[in-house]
Parts: C-alpha cells; structure tokens; sequence
C-alpha cells in the first residue's frame, strides 16, 4: 500500500496496538505472575533456584534484546512497514515456548531435569521469542504516527490491551487452579497447564490483529553511510551519554521490580496469608477498575501537568498506599483489597504515559545524535523492563526462601506473615525511588518535550525539502 493511500490514524489503529500488548501479556503476565508459583508448588523446584533461573536469563537478553534492536533498525521497510511483518513471524514461537514452560505431566522426573527444562523454554521463551515479536512491536509506535498526542493515545491503549491481559490471567486463573486440600488451598497443574495453552492461542490471535489493523505511516530511511557508522559500540557510546534513557531505563527497572512484587506476591498473600484465593481474582478486578479510572484521566492530566510530572505524584501515592498497609497489616482481606485498588490507581497513572515517555526519549536520542535509532532504544528499554520482571522474580524468590517457603511450610503463621511483609515493603520502597528517580534525574518534563517536538517538526520538514 502506498503511502497516499494510508489512511489516518485513528482508532483502529489505536485498538490494533492494544491487541498488539495484550497478545504480549498473554504470555508475559502468565510468567510474572505464576511461573515462579507453578515451579515451586507443582513441580517442586526452590523459589531461590527458579528466581535465580529467571535472574539468569537476563544475561542472554543482554544480548538478544540488542541484536534484535539492530536488525530492526538496519532493515530495510517492505511492503507492510518495517516492524510489522516480525509479529507474523514470531507469534507462532513465542506461543508455543509459552506453552511449554508449564508441563505439569513432568513434575514426577528428576529434580536435575526440571531444573533444566526450565531453564531451556525460559530462555527460548524470553530471551529469542519474545524478544523477537516484543521489540518490533514496541519500536513500532512512533512509526504509526509523529503526532505526540496519538503517542499518547498509542501508549493508553497499549496499557489497555496489557490490563485487559491482566484481568484474564490474573483474576481467571486463580479461580480455577486452586482446589481445597486439608483445607488449605493449592494449586492443580494440569488445570494450569491447559489454561496455559489457551492463552498461548489467544496471544496468536492478539498477534493477528495488531498486525492487521496497525499501519506504519512515519518511515525513516536510513542511509549506506549510516548504517555502516551506526555501530553497536556507538550505539552504547550514545546510550551512556543520552540522561534521558539511562534514567528511565533505571525507572523502569524499579517500577517492574515494585509493581511485578506485588503482582507476583498476590499468589501467597490471598492463598497463604489470608486462606482466600478467590479474594485474589475480586482484587484483580477492583485493581483493573483502577486502572480504567487512570486511563480515563491520565491523558488530559499528562497534557496539563506533564507525564514525568504526573508519574512522580502518582507514585508517591501508590508508595504511601504500602506503607500504610505495612503498618496496619488488616485482619480482614477486603481492607487489604481496597489498599491494593488505591495503590493500582496511582500506578496506574504511570502505566498509562510509560510507553509515551519512551517515545519522548526516542524524539531525545534523534536530536542528540542525528539519527533516529527506534529499534536500538526500545531495545535498550526492553532489555531493562526484563531487568525488572527478573529482579523481581528473583528477589521474590530468594526472600521466600529467607523466610523459609517450602511446599511443607507454606501454611506456618510465621512464613505467612513474612510473605506480607514482602508483599508490602518492596513495593512500598520501589514506587518512592521511583518517584524520585523520575524528578530528580529524567531530564524530560514538559517544558522541554514541548521544545524537542517542535524542534524535530522543523528538521523534518527541512529533510523533507
């Protein structure tokens, strides 16, 4: 399709991005939020050996993130853009690999074998698959329009799509993987295993649909002399000298670490803490209304105050909401779900201009260096968010394993009562520093994302002469 007949963008380009992330959270979300529990109560793996597996993998993507970043980048546009065409050729992987992950019908070999299977379809899963589909996907919102405001709209919607993600796994899966054993509540594995599978089709499908409904209409060439200087050492060079990525590749990293903490730790306050897993999945709808209260005023909010600006307030909420809960520590679970509902509705705020702010960073990094470098900077943020999801995922599992969490402990008053802790001040700390890392650090507030919009308005209409 040739660029005069593109038509403008509009909302179906907003609702194809939104299937774009919540094909993404299918598989993403499900790990987050229940690998780490499937491991240790099904298969029978330490929560220090899964974080620490997890934590691992991030080395590869050191790698993979980066090298998918420059193959986007040095890649010439077809015919439908130069990101889409990478969902039609990695959604079928990173679905399957999804799926693989959580064979309950394995749980009976060798602890060594479990260990290493896991190993395997994570790295397969994370660090290839979902780095192949992810980055594209992501690089690919400010091909779809120049104009801040669709960014913005691009970037609600996408957090939309991974809510949405959210109040399917999150709330679907915990009514119906637990059943009551001796009265406690613990989870069934091949239930899990086959829900498992149906989101790996669902996130095809999601794929499909980005891919189908998305255009790319902002195509910035890249020439033979360009390509040859834009080295991976250059690229780094310009990454460490760039404030405005390394900060918010370090905002990133710690609201992951908060936000995946709290989510990841539903698993064992609701079952474990509180003996109510069904609270878990009212608390995951009660936090997705949060969240569509923030969507509803985050763009209006953002446009008036600025999205740096509307982040650090909202996180210094969210971090309040946990401390609060950390010092009342509520006997009744509907306390600690209303807390958890204010708590979401500031992170929310975030959630809903982070992609924006990458965007800006984007716009940043052309201005600084002469190049546009999409794929390169998202990589270099994706590659961090995975930071985040295995900081998470690691420290989660290696405090577990301080306060003593076995499948024959999971139940004993005083593990219980360390899982709350937990559950509480890692958040609580994280949303605080990121409020400040987002301050004092992140150079990018209104004043001058306004300036570099209209800068980069004026070089492009002088290239375009």
């Amino acid at each position: 399709m040739s660029e005069k007949t593109i038509p403008p963008f509009g909302i179906k380009d907003k609702l194809g991005y939104m299937f774009g992330d919540l094909g993404n959270d299918f598989t993403f979300i499900l790990s987050s939020s229940f690998l780490l529990k499937f491991y240790t109560d099904v298969m029978g793996v330490s929560a220090g050996v899964v974080g620490v597996i997890m934590m691992a993998a991030r080395f590869v993507d050191a790698f993979t993130d980066v090298a998918m970043g420059r193959i986007v980048d040095r890649s010439r546009p077809t015919k439908n853009g130069k990101f889409r065409p990478w969902l039609l050729r990695m959604c079928g992987p990173v679905a399957i690999m999804s799926f693989l992950m959580y064979q309950s019908s394995l749980a009976g070999i060798s602890y060594g074998a479990k260990v290493a299977f896991l190993a395997v379809t994570y790295i397969l899963w994370g660090s290839v698959f979902y780095t192949g589909v992810n980055i594209p996907y992501g690089s690919m919102a400010s091909a779809i329009s120049a104009d801040p405001g669709d960014r913005q709209s691009l970037s609600t919607f996408r957090t939309m799509g991974g809510m949405l993600a959210g109040g399917f796994v999150t709330a679907g899966v915990p009514m119906l993987v637990y059943d009551k054993v001796n009265g406690n509540e613990v989870m069934n594995g091949g239930r899990f295993t086959l829900i498992a599978g149906i989101f790996s089709v669902l996130a095809i499908v999601c794929y499909l649909l980005c891919f189908a409904m998305t255009k790319e209409r902002i195509h910035a060439e890249v020439s033979e002399v360009q390509r040859q200087e834009n080295s991976v050492g250059r690229m780094f060079g310009n990454a460490f000298k760039n404030r405005a990525l390394i900060s918010i590749i370090v905002a990133s990293v710690v609201m992951l670490l908060a936000q995946l903490t709290m989510q990841s730790m539903c698993n064992y306050v609701f079952p474990n803490y509180y003996g109510n897993a069904k609270a878990q999945s009212v608390s995951t709808l009660v936090m997705g209304a949060g969240m569509l209260l923030a969507a509803a005023v985050a763009k209006p909010l953002s446009r008036r105050i600025g999205k740096a600006e509307l982040s650090v307030i909202t996180n210094i909420f969210a971090g309040v909401c946990n401390i609060v809960l950390l010092v009342l520590r509520p006997a009744n679970v509907w306390v600690f779900v209303a807390f958890q509902f204010l708590a979401w509705l500031g992170l929310g705020m975030f959630s809903m201009v982070s992609w924006a702010l990458i965007t800006d960073v984007i716009d940043y990094a052309e201005l600084k260096n002469g190049i546009r470098e999409d794929g390169s900077v998202y990589a270099l943020y994706s590659f961090a968010r995975k930071l985040g999801q295995a900081a998470s995922s690691g420290l989660t599992g290696l405090l577990l394993s301080m306060i003593g969490y076995t499948q024959a402990t999971a139940f004993d008053p005083k593990v219980t009562n360390g899982i709350f802790t937990i559950s509480t001040l890692v958040p609580a700390v994280g949303f605080l520093l990121l409020a400040a890392v987002l301050w004092f650090w992140y150079p990018l507030h209104k004043e001058q994302v306004d300036a570099n919009v209209q800068a980069l308005k004026v070089k492009h209409e002088s290239e375009n002469k």
